[in-house]
């Protein structure tokens, strides 16, 4: 079995085909500012509003945001907001949409209405027609999917009954899938699921499950009877039930079913984060997860969803950082390439009023002498930056041999220290520039530099900061190992 992490790599060779109804969702937030004489009913004071892909091209957004293609066939109208939209999917490099357009339609259209300060939805106002599409345009559907099928890895329904999805369609899809050994998920609308016969998951919430089970669902045991059922009769491999703050379930063919809770996290907007479940189970088993693994991360990427505002995707970068544990994921929150960003990291520390600490070094076999130095620092500051020699300017410095470790190595290393809180890799011979964009309150080097010997120490001190020298352990020094250890070979 593959875990999370060793996933990865694969996915962003992966090609989902996501097929289902396309909608612009719009938001207006503002305050309530007073009760309507004439309703009456709550007026909203507009402050801003804004224009998201919304509905299955939020599935599609969703999984570009992963870092896999997505191959997105729609439906829209011809008007301004399938001009929008077509637009917005365009300008997405993993997405390549293949929008069908039919001129008997409004694109479909929904507004919400959001009180600001509490993200509650007040009212919302939709634009559609929800009818299956004519037989032409279901035919144009039909040969846009099928000619785009075998650049598939898997295949994603995302039904939202506004048209696309027509039973001749759903049929049509699944059997040529299934001939070309591609799997099928669906996110399912109808409550009648033999409606996706053959799909490889289903993935319905609480409602649409006892909608379809006609079942209570009250408890876990129930949620998997009910679901044995209803996968017989859809001759599916496995149903998933989505119950919010509750969790999810899914239940497979064969096997015991499998239960998560959900994350603790606070709600914000609970729009389209079915989307993002289905985008994650989809870029998962693709990428070769078994149904244990695909289910975190789907549960994850759920909790992420819905505590942001609006319609919103989750990157990969957020989904590793909810189900990987802290220690797991140092390294890459602590190092800054060189020529990386570290202003935002600089500016939210200053913004907390932090005591901002540098020292820097080549630490190319760390040693208690590095320790020792790492953790004064760290102790005459609230967050200390290590600035690392990247191995060109070692190698300029310290000869051909060294370094012995590269500097993605020596940076890792001192990631995973408790008293470091970022390391910062830098190409020239000196951290002379790097200090120059910090401006630290401390500059901490060894004792065996004067103040004056200490790099950017004018620059500190021009500023009210403060130069700092620990006394160095004497007998250690990488120099001195690196010789011991070559001698011991010879």
């Amino acid at each position: 079995m593959l875990d999370f992490e060793a996933l990865l790599p694969a996915i962003g060779r992966q090609t989902v085909l996501c097929v289902g109804d396309l909608m612009l969702d719009e938001f207006v937030y503002g305050e309530v500012s007073r009760i309507s004489p004439e309703a009456p009913a709550p007026v909203i004071a507009v402050q801003r509003s804004e224009l998201n892909v919304g509905g299955a091209g939020n599935v599609a957004r969703n999984i570009a945001a992963l870092g896999a293609r997505c191959i997105f066939v729609g439906l829209i109208g011809d008007d301004d907001a399938g001009r929008t939209l077509g637009a917005a999917l365009a300008a997405e490099p993993l997405i390549a949409p293949v929008l069908v357009c039919d001129e008997s339609r409004p694109t479909t259209r929904k507004v919400r209405f959001v009180s600001a300060h509490f993200s509650t939805h007040m009212l919302r106002a939709d634009w559609e027609i929800a009818a299956p599409a004519s037989a032409a345009v279901e035919q144009q559907l039909i040969d846009a999917i099928l000619q785009q099928l075998p650049a598939a890895d898997i295949v994603l329904l995302s039904d939202y009954a506004k048209g696309v999805l027509t039973a001749r369609l759903i049929r049509e899809v699944i059997d040529a899938a299934r001939k070309l050994n591609k799997r099928v998920i669906v996110d399912p609308k109808s409550p009648n699921f033999a409606l996706y016969r053959g799909a490889t998951l289903l993935t319905p919430n609480r409602k649409e499950f006892c909608e379809a089970t006609r079942s209570r669902a009250d408890s876990q045991a129930e949620i998997a009877a009910s679901a044995r059922e209803a996968i017989a009769g859809a001759e599916c491999e496995a149903i998933l039930v989505t119950q919010s703050e509750q969790g999810m379930t899914l239940v497979p063919r064969h096997g015991e079913a499998i239960h998560v809770p959900a994350h603790p996290v606070k709600v914000r907007d609970v729009s389209g984060a079915g989307d993002t479940v289905a985008a994650v189970l989809a870029v998962m088993l693709a990428a070769g997860a078994d149904w244990d693994v695909a289910l975190r991360a789907a549960n994850a990427g759920a909790a992420v969803a819905v505590s942001k505002n609006g319609t919103a995707s989750v990157t990969l970068g957020e989904l590793r950082r909810k189900v990987l544990p802290p220690a797991s994921l140092a390294a890459e929150e602590k190092i800054i390439a060189a020529g990386g960003d570290l202003e935002p990291q600089l500016a939210e520390w200053r913004a907390e009023g932090l005591r901002i600490g540098f020292t820097n070094g080549c630490f190319d076999i760390l040693h208690p002498g590095h320790v020792k130095v790492l953790t004064a620092a760290r102790g005459a500051c609230d967050r200390l930056i290590v600035g690392l020699n990247s191995d060109a300017s070692v190698k300029r410095l310290k000869g051909e041999s060294r370094p012995v470790q590269d500097e993605r190595a020596r940076a890792e290393v001192l990631a995973a220290l408790e008293a470091v809180d970022l390391v910062v890799i830098f190409e020239e011979d000196t951290p002379l520039q790097l200090i120059a964009k910090i401006v630290p309150s401390v500059l901490v080097k060894g004792g065996d530099y004067s103040r004056e010997q200490v790099v950017g120490h004018e620059i500190v001190a021009a500023q009210g900061g403060e130069v700092l020298l620990i006394d160095i352990l004497p007998g250690h020094s990488t120099t001195s190992l690196v010789a011991r250890a070559q001698n011991g070979k010879a």
